[in-house]
């Protein structure tokens, strides 16, 4: 008899009392499908397991860190951040040069890394769901709200199926299509990948299922008609891009990873289209957080502050709370279920006894405008110079406080990363008294000597949230490496003394609407013409809701600058940047070492408290993580040998051996 391995202790919770008798039975027992599919709550349950298959390889509920998101961001496989923990070449492979058909290293590790994007695990739930849609329409209803409830299940499936292929076709250009579960006695030696092209329709097809079978409202949480043209607009911009449509020259006419000579004004036009049908509200009403008009500058300090709170909000919604009007769809962290979600654990400082993971690096630092939207210059006598020192007297900042790095900057930077001197919440018992202001302390402290007026060699003292700080409640290993930490997705209502064992309870949205319009943007602006201008708007609508002012250009080429800068900043730490720097072919501009920022304060003999002068410079010495573009053929995932050999006619990613 067929079974389904189903290990979840929270099915039971899923599914409700009606379902508890069925399976009443220990976590780790199997149960019978044919069982599962004579209830329609019990298909509701496996439905229901299938989003934490998103981020895990077994169906437990239970996703270590929950379903799309793990400790090690995928932002950490950019030049955006850092992972503190685990930058070698047996994990970081895409940044060290080291990825392999035997070593995918964190893409293919459950615990730590992207388990959402590993082809194991997305075969795996494919098989799950394409065994619903092959017994979901015999399962016995018996009134009309189980009716619409199967209905609804079906365009979750196909919501779901279609955002595994989506993850697939991102990751591996054409991949193997199957709308029926697999038999343990079919033959695979025959498996064959299909084109880029066959794969993009059927995930369209699986799209517009999804949207045809899901109702007008959905259990929060739950696939809606907006989260599946969502998937679509993600999609097709993916797949009109340079990468897709000969950018890899030698493999233009590779049908696998390459649509067609000819076909990215369609594929552009295609999910320009995708976008608007969302931003014309034919899914759902969805709307930016904050103010969408042109903002008057300069802003007082509250107004400024609003709009650092409008953009931190988006980030910090509490589970179970209804979202905002920006969220597309995400995945929730209710306690009952037993997911876990980790960011304020693995991100906050040291002094906050987090362990600084995903620290921001100073190349995306820098890309963070003025508040009054002109471009940060480090050094404007040595532009091209990134490790000349900045300093400047405690006189001169009075009087100049520019010479600050961190004063001036645009909303989004201080909503999304924490630097010396950045406030944040009260410090837990052993630091309150080094640090009553609750201000991040990352510099290191010369003082002055009073017989000679002269400084120390070394630092008499480290702040407490550097590396050689004198902490005894933590390792130094868990302090920054860039000198800076991630503040975007902590959850400032966890306190500080228990940062280090407590979940938080935030969403994690995968899809929003500030996506949406960008995606739009970039497909006009790449279309140019009459559509160039249109871009440039929807682009504007999200620098507006920043504060910033909006963006003036008839040149195309400046238009795409602007628009792949504001995906940047916008989009910061949300993985965005993995597909982004690979779609556009830009990995050997980007990737490039990492080098910390050392911030050194220089204080009276007598009161640390005084700073009499301060120094900012990335130091040419401190290379934290040397990094390796190995060339194009890391733009694709390559498909694991363990794979091919079970069905050598599966043919392997070009570059790959």
């Amino acid at each position: 008899m067929k079974k389904i391995f189903l290990y979840f202790l929270s099915f039971l919770l899923l599914c409700g009392t009606s379902c508890t008798d069925v399976l009443d039975q220990s976590a780790v027992d199997a149960f019978d499908e044919d069982v599962v599919f004579s209830d329609i709550n019990l298909v509701k349950a496996y439905v229901g397991a299938c989003y934490s298959m998103l981020g895990s390889n077994v169906m437990n509920g239970n996703a270590l860190n929950g379903p799309l998101i793990r400790r090690d961001f995928l932002s950490s496989s950019t030049d955006h951040t850092l992972n503190n923990f685990r930058p070698g070449v047996n994990d970081e492979v895409f940044l060290q040069g080291s990825m392999s058909p035997d070593r995918l290293g964190l893409f293919a590790n459950n615990n730590n890394g992207r388990p959402w994007l590993y082809w194991t695990n997305l075969y795996k739930n494919i098989q799950n769901l394409n065994t619903i849609l092959s017994r979901i329409d015999d399962v016995p209803v018996t009134n009309t709200s189980h009716e619409a409830l199967r209905k609804q299940l079906k365009g979750e499936v196909y919501f779901l199926r279609a955002l595994s292929y989506t993850y697939l076709i991102m990751g591996h250009g054409g991949v193997i299509l199957t709308d029926k579960p697999y038999k343990m006695t079919d033959d695979f030696s025959e498996t064959k990948r299909s084109s880029i092209a066959d794969t993009k329709a059927f995930i369209l097809t699986d799209v517009d299922k999804a949207i045809e079978f899901l109702p007008e409202t959905i259990e929060q949480g739950r696939a809606t008609r907006g989260a599946a043209a969502a998937v679509k607009s993600r999609m097709l911009l993916f797949c009109a891009s340079k990468l897709t449509n000969g950018g890899w020259s030698e493999e233009a006419t590779n049908p696998l990873v390459s649509f067609p000579a000819g076909s990215q004004t369609d594929l552009l036009r295609e999910a320009r289209d995708a976008a608007k049908e969302i931003m014309d509200k034919k899914y759902g009403h969805y709307s930016l957080v904050g103010e969408i008009s042109e903002p008057d500058l300069p802003l007082s300090d509250e107004q400024f502050q609003q709009y650092v709170d409008d953009f931190f909000s988006i980030f910090n919604q509490q589970s179970g709370d209804v979202w905002n009007s920006e969220t597309i769809w995400g995945t929730q962290f209710v306690e009952k279920d037993g997911r876990t979600y980790t960011p304020s654990i693995w991100c906050s400082p040291r002094g906050y006894d987090g362990a600084s993971n995903n620290a921001p690096t100073e190349e995306i630092v820098r890309k963070f405008e003025m508040a009054d939207g002109s471009k940060f210059v480090w050094d404007t006598a040595h532009p091209n110079d990134k490790f000349t020192m900045r300093k400047a007297t405690a006189t001169e900042l009075a009087t100049n406080p520019y010479l600050n790095p961190y004063y001036g900057r645009e909303a989004r930077f201080y909503a999304s990363v924490l630097y010396h001197g950045a406030p944040w919440i009260q410090r837990p018992n052993p630091v309150v008294l080094s640090d009553p202001n609750n201000r991040l302390q990352l510099a290191y402290k010369y003082r002055k000597d009073k017989s000679t007026g002269n400084y120390p060699e070394t630092p008499s003292y480290s702040g407490v949230d550097t590396r050689q700080s004198t902490l005894g409640f933590n390792t130094s290993g868990n302090a920054t490496k860039t000198g800076y930490n991630l503040r975007k997705f902590l959850d400032p209502s966890i306190s500080a003394n228990v940062v280090n064992s407590v979940n938080g309870k935030t969403t994690w949205i995968e899809f929003r609407y500030a996506e949406v319009l960008l995606n739009y943007a970039e497909a006009c602006i790449e279309l140019g013409g009459t559509d160039l201008q249109a871009g440039i708007d929807a682009m504007n609508i999200v620098r507006y809701r920043a504060g910033l002012p909006g963006r003036i250009t008839t040149d195309q080429n400046e238009a795409r600058e602007f628009v792949r800068h504001e995906r940047e900043i916008e989009l910061f730490g949300e993985g965005h940047r993995f597909f982004d720097i690979r779609r556009w072919m830009i990995c050997d501009q980007v990737i490039v070492d990492v080098y910390s920022m050392r911030v050194n304060e220089y204080v009276d003999s007598d009161n640390d408290n005084i700073v009499l002068e301060t120094t900012w410079q990335q130091l040419s010495t401190a290379r934290e993580d040397p990094r390796k573009w190995a060339g194009n053929h890391f733009y694709w995932f390559p498909i694991m040998r363990s794979e091919i050999n079970k069905s050598p006619n599966l043919q392997q990613n070009p570059g790959y051996n």
